[in-house]
């Protein structure tokens, strides 16, 4: 067919900063384009908690993200099969990325063994076996019809130390290429490797420069945000964007905090993923810049302000604090409110970003984010460091950041 002449995936940086490795790029997938950098909120089985697909395109998200291991698991393979695809299933028209399974070894560890065949788990559901092997992961994900795949990784718990984390690094890269045999579908889907090798710098070398001998179209960074140092998390991202080619898609894995999504793109991450924003929401937490308002305090009660002045969301053109705080946790429509409101905190952040980018304006940006949302504290040792090692350096002290905040700024996120 002459569509498939056209790769299921093609990358273009459209700008970068001129000071950190911040860029934004234009991702042309089957089912969408997606503008980067991007956050990609979680639908596990095909579904925002809380969120109709439509609503979803009313805030223009362009892609969200399901889970392997729980799809096949329900409503598994041949349901996806005869529904055409989780597109069709779900009633999502825009693109879609697939996680591999692979989390789950460390989420579900007490069900699953694991060996070079693949992992074995015990159903949650029923307490059946199954073998996800790479190959099972390839065959699920392309009945699910993702435009991005993950390879199944061997993943680990972030704070293992020893062979064991070696072990693992080189078996994600026996793994990809398994799972690049298994693929089918290659002229609608793109399948992207994982970078592993835990928090040694010379393992995460090691396991690009295997990952990049194989013709991918993108590249995930895997085996972060599990309980290692905030030190610890951004080096080893910093290390990784260093090494992995200009020319494709970087996705950074279960990241989604505010603060962390600003200092990652900084770095050089394209694509980001969290249940964070949604599951906030079921516990009566709303999103907003200098971090979250907890709905569920009695000084809401009588509070008749939107949750943010500056969102545009359903939500918050048409409630108050008073009513959320009346409601949340209590009535059910109350998560599906606090989830709009949160989605559309994430993708509005986003956006701000690659507007500073394409206006070369990042730094100050960065500068005037970190100002807001430390409003009340001093802005942590890591992300100060972390900006530092790509050139971007905050005002050392209150005096200086009096200074900064008085003048002259860049749209941030509430423009």
């Amino acid at each position: 067919m002459a569509s498939n002449k056209i790769p299921p995936l093609t990358y273009k940086v459209v700008a970068e900063c001129s000071v950190s490795k911040a860029r934004a790029g234009l991702m042309t997938l089957r089912h969408s384009v997606v503008n980067t950098p991007v956050f990609m909120p979680v639908g596990t089985q095909g579904t925002l908690k809380g969120i109709l697909p439509q609503q979803l395109i009313e805030l223009n998200c362009q892609i969200l993200l399901g889970n392997t291991y729980h799809l096949g698991m329900r409503p598994g393979i041949e349901t996806l099969k005869k529904a055409g695809g989780l597109h069709k299933f779900m009633g999502w028209p825009r693109a879609i990325l697939t996680d591999s399974g692979g989390f789950q070894m460390v989420s579900l560890l007490q069900l699953a063994e694991i060996d070079e065949q693949g992992v074995n788990f015990r159903s949650p559901f029923d307490n059946s076996e199954c073998m996800l092997t790479p190959e099972h992961s390839i065959e699920i994900q392309n009945a699910i019809g993702a435009d991005i795949m993950m390879q199944l990784d061997d993943v680990v718990k972030t704070t293992t130390t020893g062979p064991r984390v070696e072990e693992a690094m080189h078996r994600t890269i026996r793994w990809v290429d398994r799972c690049i045999t298994a693929h089918a579908r290659d002229d609608d889907q793109s399948l992207f490797p994982i970078v592993q090798g835990g928090l040694d710098p010379e393992l995460r070398r090691k396991c690009v420069a295997g990952l990049m001998e194989r013709k991918v179209r993108g590249y995930a960074v895997g085996g972060l945000s599990g309980g290692e140092s905030k030190d610890e998390f951004w080096r080893t991202v910093h290390t990784c964007t260093d090494l992995l080619p200009k020319d494709k898609p970087r996705y950074l894995m279960g990241v989604g905090f505010a603060a962390d999504l600003v200092v990652c793109v900084a770095l050089g991450i394209d694509m980001f993923d969290c249940v964070f924003p949604t599951r906030t929401a079921r516990f009566g937490c709303a999103l907003v810049m200098h971090g979250q308002l907890n709905l569920k305090q009695k000084k809401y009660a009588l509070d008749m302000a939107p949750i943010d002045e500056d969102c545009e969301c359903s939500t918050c053109k048409r409630y108050t604090r008073s009513y959320l705080h009346h409601i949340v946790t209590v009535e059910s429509v109350s998560c599906s409110l606090l989830s709009v409101h949160n989605v559309a905190f994430q993708l509005r952040l986003m956006r701000a970003m690659r507007t500073a980018i394409e206006r070369d304006q990042f730094p100050e940006f960065v500068k005037d984010f970190m100002d807001k949302h430390f409003i009340d504290e001093t802005v942590p040792k890591w992300i100060r460091e972390a900006l530092a090692a790509v050139n971007i350096h905050l005002p050392e002290n209150s005096k200086e950041k009096e200074e900064s905040t008085s003048s002259k700024r860049v749209s941030s996120i509430g423009s």
